[in-house]
């Protein structure tokens, strides 16, 4: 990694994340890019690198074929619903924010004051973001075998687990309770949007009838509309809810 006043190489992490990681980088500014936020180039101008997201543009791309190849061998009777809700599962946000927590990626993370005090460190959109520019850049230096590798051994673990814990996603389970023990189908209602085209972000809530059951947030409509379908199947799991009132 490069040696600068603003670089992580004080602190040495290259061996560390390359540990962590288990693959041997051949160009160590790839590696040191993948984790660079662009709020750190604000009050960092002189710093060598850009964003890492244009490593996380092509880690995504990486990805979604790595998986979706991975699926179709791997589950040959499975229809083309079940294996792109399977796929989903896999590469949403919740789960890449899992696996990149799960590797402490968030504390390599450079980042602004104001992004750090804010918590950006754990929070779930960078931590997947980061895991994306990481097969970016495993992919530039290493190959497709060694990004695959790398993608089976850290994520594709849990494609078993999610097709035996169901890979229907959480609007449709929603919707199939809120229709039986409510007799009323949920209606989801954008609160929300902020943040600029490539980080755009939704905060969605869904009603029965007009009583809010959950809310979500998401890089797209249909994530955030998951997640509070998910916030609102946790709600009913513990304690359930009380009949949803036309007049409340």
């Amino acid at each position: 990694m490069k040696t600068s006043k603003n670089s992580k190489a004080s602190r040495d992490p290259e061996k560390r994340i390359e540990n962590i990681l288990n693959v041997k980088f051949k160009n160590s500014d790839l590696l040191e890019n993948a984790f660079v936020h662009r709020s750190y180039l604000n009050e960092n101008s002189d710093f060598p690198f850009s964003s890492n997201e244009r490593l996380e543009f092509l880690g995504d791309a990486v990805l979604e074929q790595i998986v979706s190849d991975f699926l179709y061998h791997r589950f040959p009777s499975l229809p083309e619903g079940e294996l792109t809700a399977l796929r989903a599962a896999l590469v949403k946000t919740e789960s890449l924010a899992e696996e990149s927590k799960r590797l402490n990626l968030g504390k390599e993370l450079l980042l602004s004051r104001g992004e750090e005090l804010s918590g950006g460190r754990d929070n779930p959109y960078l931590l997947a973001n980061t895991f994306e520019s990481v097969i970016g850049a495993i992919y530039l230096d290493q190959g497709i075998e060694e990004v695959k590798d790398f993608i089976h051994r850290e994520l594709l673990y849990k494609a078993e687990e999610s097709l035996r814990s169901g890979i229907k996603d959480p609007k449709s389970r929603f919707q199939e309770i809120a229709q039986a023990r409510f007799n009323t189908t949920p209606h989801y209602r954008v609160i929300k949007e902020w943040g600029p085209a490539h980080e755009h972000r939704f905060l969605i809530a869904v009603n029965l009838k007009t009583k809010k059951i959950g809310e979500g947030e998401g890089r797209s409509k249909k994530e955030a509309e998951e997640n509070a379908a998910r916030q609102a199947l946790e709600s009913l799991a513990p304690r359930g809810i009380s009949q949803p009132s036309s007049e409340e």
